[in-house]
């Protein structure tokens, strides 16, 4: 039998409460358990000394029989010592979703477009800024 060890929520609607439980994979998430090993409080302090409440022997007892924590139960066993918990990494979380690509590359173009516009009425500028300086000198020679 596969187990697992695992959280099985209690507590009333907008106010979670979790039991530790080692459970058969196989059984819903709030039913059925062999075991209960703990309990954990996400709404009080990260401090507080209640929040996790485990019974480190029958959790040991579990992990030699085989039975794998999920990753939250992972975290409180990282936290007390008891299992090396490897960090993640997602290269892909900090990046933008496809619609919000598709709109920064069109701020991009239009940044760009925006540039070039700026660049060639400068170019513009100095040509007009130019030409009339050299035309005037040939129209003073030919009206003399």
């Amino acid at each position: 039998m596969a187990t697992k060890i695992r959280l099985a929520r209690g507590g009333s609607k907008k106010r979670p409460y979790y039991r530790i439980v080692a459970a058969d994979t196989r059984a819903p998430r709030d039913g059925r358990f062999i075991e209960k090993l703990g309990t954990y409080n996400p709404l009080l302090a990260k401090d507080s000394a209640e929040r996790i409440t485990m019974n480190k022997d029958r959790v040991q007892y579990w992990l030699d029989q085989g039975a794998q924590p999920t990753d939250r139960v992972l975290r409180f066993l990282d936290a007390e010592g008891m299992m090396k918990r490897e960090a993640r990494n997602n290269p892909n979380k900090a990046k933008p979703g496809r619609k919000a690509q598709e709109r920064l590359d069109e701020k991009a173009q239009k940044e760009e477009d925006a540039k070039q516009a700026t660049a060639d009425a400068e170019e513009a500028a100095k040509a007009a800024a130019e030409a009339p300086a050299e035309e005037a000198p040939a129209e003073e020679a030919a009206a003399e």
